[in-house]
């Protein structure tokens, strides 16, 4: 489509008009305004990541730094709205801008606060995530302690916040399992949730109307405290990004996902333990795939669940209850009544006597009018009984698919729901993945392996530190190029259901290996130093100051004696130790969060060991150095060497995608250096 055709897109559908209005869903007093709202573009919205080390000092770099040129400012006669924190979401943690690209891309103080939000994501400190999508991961309300089940994980940023949430304390016990039905959006999953490094989460890929029963220590199945029910929609109320909506929209595709809607939760809610919560939630406004969906989960249930009242939740989200009474319109384009055998039953509305005891008004609406925001449907189910272990049988119809993205979303025709389907749901999964699907297994290493003793002597880690959940990913279960680290509540789910779950990521990478002649050729990755830095000894722990940073951040080998004019107590320590991976920190600031970070002690230099962007970010958020993109690198390089990094030589030997996407590009002081020496 041309750039012309796209800018004269007529964002109109007759079909949509009628059909919301004879639903009667959004005030008549108020469809100008609603319908207006939803023709215009979202306002850019992002998330400072909440478990990030350095969260509080992102958020107040950019009230302090940014926030106060973007005021006032005037574009073509016109006061351009400051960005401002999202009402609802904790500490503002979570923002909105309102100003379009031509404003960004030509105003000064803006462009200035967008290469600030691109480095920062860059590192993961901030997310883009639209508003609404924000909601149900709140709603959740996750612990550190709760087992946590993602259902329809992908693309992850929902996934990303229920981590941030069991992570709010340090080394939380429970776990999240995320999961999507298709791989290749898992592993999109998985670029998303990488960067908070994590190794209480497991990612998996299953249908989730299927998804297996999880087996733990002492012969019993997982049932989780929390599960997000995220699921497939027609996604009729995303038009506002999603312009296609407009042309596609059609009253079939709702009927055509109902089933698989009601088999998703209705698995969700098996899953769960007495006394959790399941957030059920879509992108669409059609009660079809919303309250329709609710009650018949309640029906199913026979009183085991109920809804929540979430109305003293989230102050400062503009919402409406939601609805007990509906139309449904068939795929004729004719409204349809009760009886009719070409729709479902639970697609018709409750009756009188079971919207008395079904409280459908607790679950929560959010219109693009309201709030400026994309349109959402969410509600919060509290399990009070134990006792659906068996899926009710149900009448299932097949998706009728009327846009093509809606027939994407659908992997296979929704199936009656019960444990024999579900068991023998795993092994016909197998055999539709796809043929470069990485099956290497999660091989766990002996707690007194040499290479981890070694580890644990170089490093002197205390015998606190949990020894047996580090693990490699290859069939012989030699630790060759990583080594991998994960939460004592992960392991069990990865050893006792390696032949019923289909993994697709876990761990956080704690080692590497480097080649060369050093006491320990295993050094610790910048994603697993703030998990093992508590327990390792005094001996390798280097505190400095800024300077030093700053001299490591600019010179790539930097000289033992470019120390004496900065610190010469730095180099008599550093120059104490022997070769290999150490801890740098960073010389403690007031209102400040610890910062460390991992270096290499050479021969005859020391280097700085993270990627790039992780040093620009540095430079950018500490040293206040902007575009540094668009500068030439002028740091000193190493000469060309026979001996390759190590990370070019894992990504030489044919690593995995999953290892090779993990490896920063860092250079190590070793055979090359000396070249320059």
């Amino acid at each position: 489509m041309g750039a012309a055709n796209w800018v004269n897109f007529e964002k109109e559908n007759a079909l949509w008009e009628s059909y919301y209005k004879e639903l009667g869903i959004i005030p008549e007093a108020e469809w100008d305004e609603f319908k207006k709202c939803c023709q215009s573009p979202l306002p850019l919205t992002f998330r400072i990541t909440g478990s990030a080390q350095y969260a509080a000092e992102v958020r107040e770099s950019m009230i302090k730094d940014y926030i106060p040129h973007l005021k006032n400012i005037e574009f073509e006669g016109e006061i351009v709205e400051a960005p401002s924190p999202i009402p609802f979401y904790p500490n503002e943690l979570a923002w909105q801008v309102k100003v379009g690209k031509t404003v960004i891309r030509k105003n000064k103080a803006f462009a200035r606060f967008q290469r600030f939000l691109v480095v920062e994501t860059d590192v993961g400190h901030i997310s883009r995530q639209e508003t609404v999508s924000m909601i149900p991961p709140l709603l959740l309300d996750v612990k550190p302690h709760h087992s946590v089940l993602d259902m329809c994980a992908a693309p992850g940023s929902k996934t990303a916040q229920i981590i941030e949430a069991l992570h709010a304390e340090p080394n939380p016990s429970g776990v999240v399992v995320a999961n999507d039905a298709d791989y290749k959006r898992s592993h999109m999953l998985i670029h998303q949730v990488k960067r908070l490094n994590s190794p209480n989460l497991v990612v998996v890929n299953h249908d989730a109307q299927f998804f297996p029963k999880i087996r733990t220590l002492g012969n019993d199945f997982l049932k989780f405290d929390r599960v997000l029910c995220d699921v497939p929609c027609s996604g009729d109320a995303t038009m506002r990004k999603n312009v296609n909506v407009w042309k596609d929209f059609g009253t079939g595709a709702a009927l055509g996902l109902h089933q698989t809607q009601i088999n998703i939760l209705m698995r969700g809610i098996q899953l769960l333990k007495a006394g959790g919560r399941v957030v059920y939630s879509t992108c669409s406004l059609n009660p079809i795939e919303n309250e329709a969906v609710v009650a018949e989960a309640l029906r199913l249930s026979k009183g085991t669940v109920k809804l929540v009242d979430c109305s003293d939740r989230l102050a400062g989200l503009v919402r409406r209850e939601g609805i007990t009474s509906w139309k449904v319109m068939g795929k004729d384009k004719k409204w349809k009544e009760e009886g009719d055998e070409s729709i479902l039953k639970s697609c018709f509305p409750p009756t009188s006597q079971e919207i008395n005891e079904m409280s459908l008004n607790r679950c929560v609406r959010v219109y693009p009018h309201l709030q400026d925001t994309g349109g959402f449907f969410i509600c919060a189910f509290e399990k009070i009984e134990d006792d659906i272990e068996q899926s009710p049988e149900v009448t299932v119809e097949a998706p009728i698919a009327e846009t093509s993205s809606v027939a994407e979303s659908i992997e296979t025709t929704p199936a009656p729901l019960g444990e024999s389907a579900i068991d023998s749901e795993v092994s016909v999964k197998k055999d539709k993945l796809p043929r470069d699907a990485n099956e290497e297994p999660f091989k766990f290493l002996a707690p007194y392996h040499p290479v981890l003793e070694s580890c644990w002597e170089f490093y002197n880690v205390s015998k606190e530190f949990s020894r047996d959940t580090l693990l490699v990913r290859n069939m012989n279960g030699d630790p060759v190029r990583s080594i991998y680290y994960v939460a004592s509540s992960v392991r069990p789910i990865l050893e006792l259901n390696e032949s019923k779950l289909k993994f697709v990521h876990s761990g956080v990478k704690m080692f590497a290996q480097q080649k060369g002649s050093c006491i320990c050729n295993w050094r610790v990755q910048s994603e697993g130093l703030s998990i093992i830095y508590p327990y390792a000894g005094d001996e390798r722990k280097l505190v400095g100051s800024q300077k030093i940073l700053k001299m490591m951040c600019d010179v790539q080998f930097t000289k033992f004696d470019a120390l004496d004019s900065v610190d010469p107590a730095f180099k008599e320590k550093l120059l104490a130790l022997s070769e290999g991976c150490a801890f740098f920190v960073l010389e403690a600031e007031e209102g400040k969060t610890q910062a460390l970070y991992p270096m290499w002690k050479g021969r005859s230099s020391f280097n700085l060991m993270l990627a790039k962007k992780d040093t620009e970010e540095i430079l950018h958020r500490v040293f206040g150095e902007e575009n540094i993109k668009n500068k030439q690198d002028t740091r000193p390089q190493p000469l060309t060497s026979t001996e390759p990094t190590p990370d070019a030589a894992t990504v030489a030997e044919g690593t995995s995608d999953i290892e090779a996407e993990a490896t920063p590009e860092v250079v190590v002081p070793g055979t090359m250096e000396e070249s320059t020496a």
